[in-house]
């Protein structure tokens, strides 16, 4: 009996994830709206000149969205008096980066396109465009996703912690049907951009009751972060500063993964990739061949971007990227 159930339920996955395969294609705007990668990838370019943090921003965004609900662009909508939305959520909030750029090139398909192209294809072409500008390679986007209309903050409790250990992290990503490999190739994102301090400064100040920092964090390192997250007169650390999550942090490149066999790692579940003998492995192996990652990344993307889409009927095609069409 178990036997034909799991049968039936690898058929059923199968079944779901070769309708989403059909649904979502290379090309999908080519007679509808045939320049939307290329206004989408003007409004990235013209951010990232102004600011080269925009690209890691965009990419976190994506990887947020495509954790609760699925792509659906549900991280874009605003809050309002009656529902919280994913944006206010706890690992979101001021630290989310990059909404305008989606803003900007939603308006110009608009007038180029009235609704055509979804907000969700705009933030998947956005990411993809954002790694591109950063040195990673280009990848095909599969579209005709479209966008959710719900929003719950509540519910980025979804989102992977950056306290989470191998076990948490494994298990996070298989609920999305990601695998540890791609879970290990993912993480490597966390070569470019910044953080806040909050998600971190338990490892600096206080990380259990027998010690104030974490053994496993370089005590160097350590000590340059102590230097840009202070704490105050109080005792409290600093919330609300930031540090770059590497040394270059805006260059798609693999020190990312050596810095973890030097105990650089910046939040825990960075360096708990190091914790078995597999995901070691993995991240030895991208750690001397960052072309090998960026390959694999770009792959790892095209799947994650496909995580629980709305297609066909599902969903809507939002007029303003920050409102459910009423």
């Amino acid at each position: 009996m178990k036997m034909k159930l799991a049968l039936a339920m690898i058929v059923v996955a199968c079944f779901l994830s070769s309708r989403i395969e059909a649904a979502l294609q290379v090309g999908f705007y080519l007679d509808t709206c045939p320049f939307v990668e290329v206004i989408v990838r003007n409004e990235v370019f013209k951010s990232f000149l102004r600011d080269t943090g925009i690209a890691p921003g965009i990419v976190r965004l994506h990887f947020h969205d495509c954790f609760v609900r699925g792509c659906d662009a549900s991280i874009l909508i605003d809050s309002t008096s009656t529902n919280q939305a994913e944006k206010d959520g706890p690992p979101n909030g001021i630290t989310l980066r990059g909404l305008e750029v989606i803003d900007n090139a939603k308006a110009r398909l608009e007038a180029a396109c009235k609704g055509v192209v979804s907000c969700a294809d705009i933030l998947s072409f956005a990411a993809r465009d954002s790694v591109l500008f950063t040195g990673g390679q280009y990848w095909n986007v599969p579209a005709g996703r479209k966008d959710g209309k719900i929003s719950r903050a509540s519910e980025t409790i979804e989102i992977p912690a950056p306290t989470f250990n191998l076990d948490q992290l494994t298990q996070s990503f298989a609920k999305k049907g990601l695998t540890q490999d791609e879970m290990v190739i993912l993480s490597g994102a966390h070569t470019i951009g910044r953080s806040h301090c909050s998600p971190f400064t338990n490892r600096l100040y206080n990380f259990s009751t027998t010690t104030m920092q974490d053994p496993n964090l370089n005590p160097s390192y350590a000590e340059s972060l102590k230097q840009q997250c202070p704490r105050d007169s109080q005792g409290n650390a600093d919330q609300n500063s930031v540090v770059f999550m590497n040394q270059s942090p805006f260059l798609m490149e693999s020190s990312y993964y050596r810095n973890l066999f030097q105990h650089g790692g910046l939040f825990t579940s960075d360096q708990a990739l190091l914790d078995s003998q597999k995901t070691a492995q993995d991240a030895a192996d991208y750690a001397a061949n960052g072309f090998a990652w960026r390959r694999d990344f770009a792959q790892a993307m095209i799947k994650m971007s496909q995580i629980q889409v709305l297609t066909g009927d599902q969903g809507e095609i939002r007029a303003n990227c920050r409102v459910i069409n009423s």
